[in-house]
């Protein structure tokens, strides 16, 4: 069967890689008894996938993995004994059985949303009203916005109107700091993905100020795909509890 589990990543977990997050979930796993599935040949491996795995320096609410298991115990008893094996940083918060076809959580990836705000010791160059006025300049107004992107191997130009779903500025508040914050919402995905902290940058050059990547916090706040219908959802929304 397959299961989809969802889990926070916080405090100094979010300096931990994806590679190590991996390993962790794995060893994990097998300490809490879960019945998970190994591939065959040589060197079996435990059959699990993430989604848009979260960059170094990020915390989230809403990370996802795939397995599969030969059989499960009830959702809040698997949800239990994960939590059990985890570490300060890492929470269980959803666990579902998915249909035996669907697909895994990688690729239905459609969208992803996003807080960032300043850290503390960080100013904040504007009011929140201010922010307003410049973010209707930079992306409201036009018809389209147009940015580089830059790999190892090559450039690609992105219009933001399509890979930026929303984009937003928060009142002060004080889990921020009591300075504005953004919110975003994007394109994530196997073939169109925009990063939260390229969208930022672009709108900090637009306002003729430097982008501090270390000055900003960026916490995501969950991932979508769209069904059918067209209607997005969680990607825990795919499957339900197993009692």
């Amino acid at each position: 069967m397959k299961i989809r589990i969802k889990f926070r990543k916080y405090g100094v977990m979010k300096f931990i890689g994806h590679l190590d997050v991996m390993r962790f979930f794995q060893k994990a796993i097998r300490r809490s008894g879960i019945d998970v599935c190994y591939t065959e040949g040589f060197s079996p491996h435990q059959v699990m996938s993430f989604a848009a795995p979260l960059g170094v320096g990020l915390t989230s609410d809403g990370e996802y993995l795939d397995i599969e298991a030969h059989t499960s115990k009830s959702s809040a008893d698997a949800m239990r004994d994960l939590n059990a094996a985890m570490v300060d940083g890492m929470e269980i918060v959803g666990y579902v059985r998915l249909d035996d076809h669907a697909k895994t959580a990688m690729s239905v990836v459609s969208a992803a949303d996003y807080e960032i705000w300043f850290k503390e010791g960080y100013a904040c160059p504007y009011s929140a009203d201010a922010l307003r006025e410049k973010l209707s300049d930079f992306f409201e107004k036009p018809d389209e916005v147009l940015i580089t992107k830059k790999t190892k191997k090559s450039e690609k130009t992105m219009d933001l109107k399509r890979l930026v779903y929303d984009f937003r500025i928060m009142d002060p508040r004080e889990r921020f700091g009591d300075k504005p914050a953004f919110y975003l919402n994007v394109c994530t995905g196997s073939t169109d993905n925009v990063k939260p902290e390229l969208v930022l940058e672009a709108f900090f050059n637009d306002m003729g100020l430097p982008y501090d990547p270390l000055a900003l916090q960026v916490h995501r706040l969950d991932v979508y795909y769209t069904d059918a219908d067209g209607t997005r959802k969680t990607l825990l929304d795919a499957g339900w509890e197993i009692t």
